[in-house]
Order: C-alpha cells, then sequence, then structure tokens
C-alpha cells in the first residue's frame, strides 16, 4: 500500500509533465529508515503512465566494488527497449566502454580504474540517453544512492549538471543520516537536485487501514491507537508489526492490545541490524551505550561508556535520530524495543559482556541504586568488581522490600556465580536466596538452607537457618525438613537451658516439630498437653512465644480437647499482641486465623489478616495469597460466602503454579462456599482443579471429599454421597480431628440419611453431632446441630429445637446460619404474626449475606409472590421425589422404602400437584433446587 504520499507523486508526475516539453529536473527522495522510499519507487512506475520510458537501478553495499553497477542496472533495463539502431550506433562509437560497462563480466572497480573516464565516454552515454528521450520521456529512478560505486556515482553526478535537452527527470532516493552522503561526489549530485522529497509518518487514518489491509477487517480503536504509538508512524515497523500478529494468529481487537505492544518482529531485527553494521565507529558505540543502559541512563553516562566526548556524543545522536531510530530527536532513547535487539544482536558476546561490565562498574561510581547496577552485572558471566556481590545482595533485599521475591532470587543466584565465596559468606548467601525462593519455591528453599546450614558456625545461627523454611500451615512436612529441624534442634538444645534470641529460635523449633504432627493424634495429644503445663496464662511476651501458643491452640482446636471459649480467648491474646507484618506468613502464626474461624470468633478482626496489597506480580505474591485464604475464611464464618469466594479464589490465583499453603488454605474456603451456595459449577470446578494439583494434606482431602459427596447428591446418587461423607469422618477421626466446624460432614451425612429413608442412623449421627458441638461450645456448631435435630422431629419437638437453635446462633458471627434458622423455623410455624416476623428478620440477614435463596422465601412470605412449593412437601415425598429424579422406578423405590407401589404411586402424585408440574421429566429440571434446599 502506498499511504499519504500524494504530496511526493503529486510533485513526481508535475516533473514528469515538464520533462515532455523539454524541462528536465532531479529530485531527491529522502527521509529516515522504513519511512517508505523504495515502496514510493516502486510505485512510479505504475504512475507514470505508458507514455514514460522508466529506467531503474537498486544500489546495494555487497556491491560497491563493481564499477559501474549502477550505471548497467540502468542501461541494461534500456537496451532491451530501446531502437535496434540507436544501440548499434552508441555499441559502434563506445565499444571500449561497452565492453566495460555492459559485458556479462563486468570488470572490478580495481581494474576499472586504469580506464579513463574521459568527457567522451561520459556524453557517449548521455548521449544514448538524448536519443530515447526524443521519442519518450524518461524516468530515471536510483534507488540507495549512498550505497553506488564510484563511477555510477561519477557518471550520476556529470549527468546531474547536463539534463537540460534530455526531456528526463532523475529520482535519487537517499537514507538520512548515512554517512556516505558527505562524500564529495554525492554531494554533487544531491546539490544539484531542483525538489528534495521528503515523506512523513503515517497518520492514525493511514494506520487504520493498513490494519484493515493485513487483516481483512477494521482494527478496533485501541489496537490501532497502540499500533500507531509503537510504530510512530513508520511504515516499515508498522507493517512488520502487523504481519507478525496476523502470523501468530492474533486479531486487530482491543484484547490483543498488549500482544501488539509486546511484538519485536525477527526480520525488521535483522533488517535493523544490518544497517547497523554499516555505521561508523561512533554511532554503532552510542547505540551499543544506549542499548545497555536503557532508559535509566542518563546522556552523560551514555557518552562515557561509548568513549565519545561532548561534540561527538552529539554528533551520533543526530545521525541515530536522523536514521529514524530515536523515540525524539536528541534523546537517547530508542523507537522501539526491537531496535535495541538489533544493536545486541549486531554485538558479539564478548562485546555485550564488556560493556555492561562496563556500565556497572561506570553506574556503581556515580552512585547509582543497586538495582541498576545489579541489572547490568546480571548480563555478565563473571565479573571482577570486589563490591559485585554486595552490590548484588542489596538488589535483592530492595526486591524483597518491593514485593519482587522472583526478582531478588535472580540477583542472588547470580551472586552465587562469585568464585570467591566460600565458608560462612556462601552459607548466609545461600540464607538470602532461601529467604526469597521461599514464597513461590519451597523445594528451592530447602534445598539451599541444607546446603548453607554446614557452612554456618554455632548451632544457634544454624537453627535460625532452618526457620526460613516456610512452614505447613495445613499441608504436610516432608521428611527430610522434619530431619533438618530435628537436627538442629538437637545441636541447639531445649528452650529452658537457654536464654535469649537462643530461646527464642529454640521455642519456635518446638513449634515447628509439634506442628508437623498435626495429622497424628498422638502428636496432638502431647501438643494438648503441653499447652496445659503452660498453665491458663501462657507467656506471649516474644513472637516465639506467640508462635508456639499458636501451634499448640491449633492442637486443641483440631481435638477440641479445650473448649472454644478458652481457644478464642487465648488466640485473642495472641491477636493483640501480633503486629501484622509479611513475615509472620512464613510462621505458624496463620493458624490462629483458623482456630478463631472453628471458635466462631471472627467478630471485629479487622487488623489481622494484613491489609490487601494489589500487587501486579502473580507469581510472586504468597503472602498476599496467604492473606486473601485467611479472610475468604473469616468470611465464610460470618456468613458471606458471596464475599468469601471472591477472596478464595483471587488466593488460589496468587498461589500459581507452586500450589503452597495458601492454595491449601483456599481451597478449604472455596469448599465452604461451594457446599454455602450450593454452586455445581464451582463444585466441578474445585474437583477439575484438584485433579490436576494433588496434595497429601487431610485438609485438602477432607475438602475433596466433601465436594465428591456434594457432586454425588446433586446426580442423586446418594448412597455414594454418603459412603463419601462416612469415608471422610473416618478419616478425620483417626487423625483426631474432632472438631465440628471445619468439616461438618456429620450434618450432610445425617440429612442424606434422612432422605434415604434410614432415620434411626440419622438421628444417631445427630445426636454425636450435637455432642461434639456442645463439649467444643462454638455458637454456629450448636446452632447447626440443633437444627438438624429440629429438621427431623416433628410437632413440638422439632420446634422447640429450631427455637434453641435460633436462640444459639443469636451469639454466633455466622448470620447466614442465624438466617437458616429462622426461616425455618418461620416455615415450621406456618402462619401468624410470629412467623412473619421471623421470616421478615431471616430476609434481612440473608440479605446482608448475599443469600438470594432466603431473600426469596422472605418475600414470598410477606406475599409478593406464593410460596414456594417444594415448601409444603412432606418428609416421605421429598424422600420419594429424590429417589424418582435420582432414575428409580415406582417398585424400585417401594422396595428401596419398603412400601407399596400403590403408595409411592400416591405420594408422586401429592408431590407433582405441589410443585405444580406434570410427571417426571419436569421433576428433572427443578430437583437440583430442590437438593439445594434440602440439604440445608
Amino acid at each position: 500500500m502506498l499511504l499519504e504520499r500524494d504530496t511526493e507523486v503529486a510533485q513526481i508526475r508535475e516533473a514528469l509533465r515538464a520533462a515532455a516539453t523539454g524541462t528536465s529536473s532531479l529530485l531527491l527522495l529522502t527521509g529516515p529508515l522504513g519511512i517508505g522510499r523504495t515502496a514510493l519507487l516502486q510505485r512510479l512506475p505504475l504512475l507514470a503512465g505508458q507514455d514514460v520510458r522508466v529506467l531503474r537501478a537498486n544500489a546495494a553495499p555487497m556491491e560497491q566494488d563493481f564499477a559501474f553497477g549502477v550505471v548497467r542496472q540502468l542501461f541494461d533495463s534500456l537496451l532491451t527497449s530501446a531502437p535496434p539502431d540507436a544501440c548499434e550506433r552508441w555499441l559502434r562509437e563506445h565499444g571500449d566502454f561497452a565492453r566495460m560497462v555492459l559485458a556479462d563480466d563486468a570488470l572490478p572497480l580495481g581494474e576499472c580504474r586504469s580506464v579513463a573516464l574521459s568527457e567522451t565516454v561520459l556524453n557517449g552515454l548521455r548521449s544514448l540517453l538524448a536519443d530515447v528521450g526524443a521519442d519518450q520521456p524518461l524516468l530515471i529512478l536510483v534507488d540507495d544512492l549512498q550505497w553506488a560505486d564510484a563511477p555510477s556515482l561519477r557518471w550520476l553526478a556529470y549527468l546531474a549538471k547536463r539534463l537540460h535537452g534530455l526531456r528526463a527527470v532523475l529520482v535519487c532516493a537517499l537514507r538520512d543520516g548515512d554517512p556516505r552522503a558527505r562524500q564529495l561526489t554525492l554531494r554533487e549530485i544531491t546539490d544539484s537536485a531542483q525538489r528534495v522529497l521528503r515523506p512523513g509518518p503515517l497518520s492514525l487514518g493511514a494506520t487504520r487501514e493498513m490494519v484493515l489491509d493485513q487483516f481483512g477487517e477494521p482494527g478496533d480503536e485501541e489496537f490501532a491507537r497502540a499500533c500507531h504509538e509503537i510504530s510512530a508512524g513508520n511504515p516499515l515497523f508498522l507493517r512488520s508489526v502487523l504481519v507478525a500478529l496476523a502470523a501468530a494468529g492474533h486479531r486487530p481487537h482491543a484484547g490483543h492490545t498488549d500482544a501488539a505492544r509486546r511484538q519485536r518482529p525477527t526480520q525488521l531485527r535483522e533488517w535493523l541490524a544490518g544497517c547497523m553494521r554499516t555505521q561508523p565507529r561512533s554511532v554503532r558505540d552510542l547505540a551499543a551505550a544506549i542499548a545497555v543502559l536503557g532508559d535509566q541512563g542518563e546522556p552523560e553516562l551514555m557518552a562515557r561508556l561509548a568513549g565519545l566526548d561532548p561534540i561527538g556524543f552529539a554528533a551520533a545522536l543526530r545521525v541515530l535520530g536522523q536514521l529514524g531510530l530515536l523515540a525524539a530527536d536528541q534523546e537517547p532513547r530508542f523507537l522501539h524495543r526491537v531496535v535495541q535487539d538489533a544493536v545486541e544482536s549486531s554485538m558479539t558476546v564478548a562485546e555485550r559482556e564488556r560493556l555492561h561490565d562496563a556500565a556497572a562498574a561506570l553506574l556503581y561510581r556515580n552512585g547509582s541504586s543497586a538495582e541498576l547496577v545489579a541489572a547490568q552485572l546480571m548480563a555478565v558471566t563473571a565479573s571482577q568488581h570486589p563490591w559485585a556481590v554486595e552490590v548484588l545482595r542489596a538488589a535483592a533485599e530492595t526486591a524483597l522490600r518491593r514485593g519482587a521475591p522472583d526478582i531478588a532470587t535472580r540477583y542472588l543466584r547470580r551472586a552465587l556465580l562469585d568464585a570467591g565465596l566460600s565458608g560462612e559468606s556462601r552459607g548466609r548467601l545461600l540464607i538470602d536466596l532461601a529467604t526469597a525462593e521461599r514464597g513461590f519455591d519451597p523445594a528451592a528453599c530447602e534445598r539451599h538452607i541444607s546446603q548453607a546450614i554446614p557452612l554456618l558456625p554455632t548451632a544457634r545461627h544454624r537453627a535460625a537457618a532452618a526457620l526460613r523454611i516456610s512452614p505447613a500451615i495445613v499441608g504436610t512436612v516432608p521428611p527430610a525438613v522434619i530431619d533438618l529441624l530435628q537436627q538442629v534442634a538437637e545441636d541447639l538444645g531445649p528452650a529452658s537451658a537457654l536464654d535469649g534470641s537462643a530461646r527464642d529460635v529454640a521455642l519456635r523449633l518446638e513449634a515447628r516439630l509439634r506442628h508437623a504432627g498435626h495429622e497424628d493424634p498422638a502428636g496432638l495429644a502431647t501438643a494438648v498437653e503441653r499447652l496445659s503445663a503452660m498453665g491458663e496464662e501462657p507467656p506471649l511476651g516474644s513472637t516465639a512465644e506467640r508462635e508456639l501458643a499458636a501451634v499448640l491452640l491449633n492442637a486443641a482446636m483440631l481435638t477440641t480437647r479445650r473448649p472454644a471459649a478458652e481457644v478464642a480467648r487465648l488466640a485473642g491474646r495472641v491477636l493483640e499482641r501480633e503486629p501484622a507484618t509479611e513475615d509472620r506468613a512464613h510462621s505458624s502464626l496463620p493458624l490462629v486465623a483458623v482456630a478463631l474461624v472453628a471458635a466462631d470468633s471472627v467478630r471485629g478482626i479487622t487488623s489481622w489478616p494484613a491489609p490487601e496489597r494489589d500487587s501486579p506480580r502473580q507469581d510472586v505474591t504468597a503472602v498476599d495469597a496467604l492473606v486473601h485464604a485467611e479472610q475468604a475464611l473469616m468470611l465464610v464464618a460470618r456468613g458471606r460466602a458471596a464475599r468469601a469466594r471472591e477472596s478464595a479464589e483471587r488466593a488460589m490465583r496468587l498461589a500459581g503454579a507452586h500450589w503452597q499453603e495458601a492454595g491449601i488454605l483456599a481451597t478449604v474456603a472455596l469448599t465452604s462456599v461451594a457446599l454455602e451456595l450450593g454452586d455445581a459449577d464451582l463444585v466441578e470446578g474445585l474437583l477439575d482443579e484438584a485433579g490436576r494439583r494433588r496434595s497429601a494434606s487431610l485438609a485438602f482431602t477432607a475438602s475433596l471429599q466433601l465436594l465428591k459427596a456434594s457432586q454425588d447428591a446433586r446426580h442423586s446418587r446418594w448412597t455414594s454421597a454418603l459412603d463419601t461423607l462416612l469415608g471422610c469422618g473416618r478419616q478425620l477421626e483417626a487423625a483426631g480431628w474432632r472438631n465440628p466446624v471445619l468439616f461438618p460432614w456429620r450434618p450432610w451425612a445425617a440429612a442424606l440419611q434422612h432422605r434415604i429413608g434410614d432415620s434411626r442412623a440419622a438421628l444417631a449421627l445427630a445426636e454425636e453431632e450435637h455432642a461434639r458441638a456442645e463439649a467444643w461450645g462454638a455458637p454456629v456448631a450448636l446452632g447447626r446441630a440443633l437444627r438438624l435435630k429440629g429438621r427431623m422431629h416433628d410437632g413440638a419437638q422439632g420446634t422447640n429445637l429450631l427455637r434453641e437453635s435460633a436462640d444459639v446462633l443469636r451469639a454466633s458471627a455466622n448470620e447466614l446460619e442465624l438466617a437458616r434458622s429462622l426461616a425455618l423455623l418461620a416455615r415450621r410455624l406456618d402462619a401468624g404474626p410470629e412467623a412473619a416476623a421471623l421470616q421478615r428478620e431471616a430476609g434481612a440477614l440473608a440479605a446482608v449475606c448475599g443469600a438470594p435463596w432466603l431473600i426469596e422465601s422472605a418475600e414470598h412470605r410477606r406475599g409478593a409472590a406464593p410460596p414456594r412449593p417444594e415448601a409444603a412437601l412432606t418428609r416421605t415425598e421429598r424422600t420419594v421425589v429424590s429417589l424418582a429424579g435420582g432414575g428409580l422406578t415406582n417398585q424400585e423405590i417401594a422396595g428401596q422404602l419398603g412400601v407399596t407401589s400403590r403408595a409411592v404411586e400416591k405420594h408422586l402424585t401429592h408431590a407433582y400437584r405441589k410443585l405444580d408440574i406434570s410427571g417426571r421429566r419436569q421433576l428433572m429440571e427443578i430437583l437440583p433446587r430442590l437438593d439445594s434446599e434440602i440439604l440445608r
């Protein structure tokens, strides 16, 4: 495409019209790299028309040593179309020159120099042009004039001064900024030009047209603007980017704007690299300095790195600007990242390393920041500067402070390459590296700590190093890590025999080792005994004491060997004393959040977990992921399932591919959310994700079992769902996990047993759940257990149990559980002012919790719409409907319930009438809603 070149084309056409009347002219077409000079010359023969004879030549760097290369191209095209008599006359009159210029084996430039370019020879070529021009005007096109060989330039200079009477227009294209433009002969040509044509950058409108031409469809405005911005209107840059995008399968849509900005076309890079190799040394050196220092480099530093004085720097910068490689004139910043790639590719590996090493020294002496100096050192295989390691460590510390441990890790791994490091110095560097890695690469962290420990001088230092390994909050600890912790703990000795920082380290080691046994009933029992031995008010003055207390409280919570009120009180004391810092995420202190959730004591917690940090880096936010997972658990504990889902899903994303503790904790929270909302899609998604990322953690396994049971129940696989729940319960009991809040499998199992008609087993599980809830004492567990029993008992007994459930839940932080009990009690009362008031209260609470199913129920009770028909089903009708929805025939249902087929048919008929449906097909459509309601 030839866009926005009408002005240049019009001037050339005007020159051709003048040539037809005998006024010849020379036009100079100039501009920076990629502006479209060649494209314009290629189109001119088509634009000139049939009555113009066109002669064309393209100069090239590789042909500079061949004499008359450009002249041969011009006259080869001329002789193929010139009159035979004119050709014979010219060849007869200038035989020697014909041999030299037009022979198949043209002479090299060195041999050609012995042949004098006499006035007769030069004029002979002009005479031939005059003969041809007598019949048709001539359009003589020479591209890349700066690459023309010397004899051809001499002839063109001769011709430029003798165009009169030829009826010809000579158009020469010359690249801006090329040093050969200063040659005397070439200057003679350019100085003879009657007009200078300088095409400008393309407009945004032209960019839109090029997008349409490339993709066959109009581009979104955002996409077109991005392409225009990154190419600065340069046709070559723009076309290269568009071709690369199309080849990669992108479309001109707003969503692909970032892909356009990331493009660094290979062919364009190679072409630019070739151009750079032809530039003078000073220009190449400055371009290399800009590439090495980037946008952060100051002009003075760039000049020093390039070895240029102020005058040389200004001249080289001016050439780069004329070439069109800079974003702005007199500003040492490249137009596009591909220019930097081209400059770097034009250098050897040794040249690049030398420049980066020199840049590091220059920045260091100039007092630049550690990260700027480190960025240069990262590009050097080995640096001999004595300060290199300390600079890399300082840069890593800065990166950690701004939340980029992956970058800090790269700095520290580079520092380890220093051959001069050994002994304790190397050990401490390994510890720094492990500290940076622990948030996103736990395995590497453990490996580097193991390597560092033998290099440290004292037992306290070795023990403190081992504590840099992040603990498993709800996951499992690798056996190698347990062995390492035990080894350093034995070397250090018991906390009772130590004081100061050594005692703190010993206490933290005890906390880690005790928590490593949190899935072992014996380990949990000894942890609770240790808590009891510490008295009613365990010491919490130091972080180490609080970390140990958090582990012991977690054991007491899981086993319910201490009541919820006591656990909540002590956890609150820890919370009051523990500052909300990022270091907490790499300790056992997050267990306090789990204990508070299980104790139903999350009201008023605002300062901890720490406030959200919106980090743009997804692969380096282990702390943020853990914070979001904790927030999700606390929101679930308050009945805010929708908000909890947002936090838990963000934690899952931030945990990334490494499946850290935050990922397991988020899975536990999302499992609760999925069960609370009855969200089948969320259940399926969690099960799919778990299939890709496995964990041996009991918390993870129990969550998956609850999800699998929910999936089976939704598809009316009641027996399978029940078996899964009972299996989950057996695993939890075997590990000593008796808390009824975190994994409430019994209420679900009892509801399923009641559904399939095993009322005795259902009541037994409900009684067991009630007993466990009373022993633990958390209002949410007790209120839920009472509601479960209230569902299973008819008449006044069931109503009283529901009243008691609502009364207990008023002390709970979980307002959604209270709303459920109030709504169920209102249904049981059926009608009257009390039922209406309870339903209104339930609706208000549900609105706060974001539970629309309860809000609908409240509106129905107020008369906004008829009550939901499923609420009127009896328990037997619900059971029969569920079995029928599972695909069982009337006879099979009768056999399972121990009744007659006629009784089953009667129950189904009543249910169909209440549900306002005609049969089983419609029943299958509404069954998921019925299941969700029943299981609550």
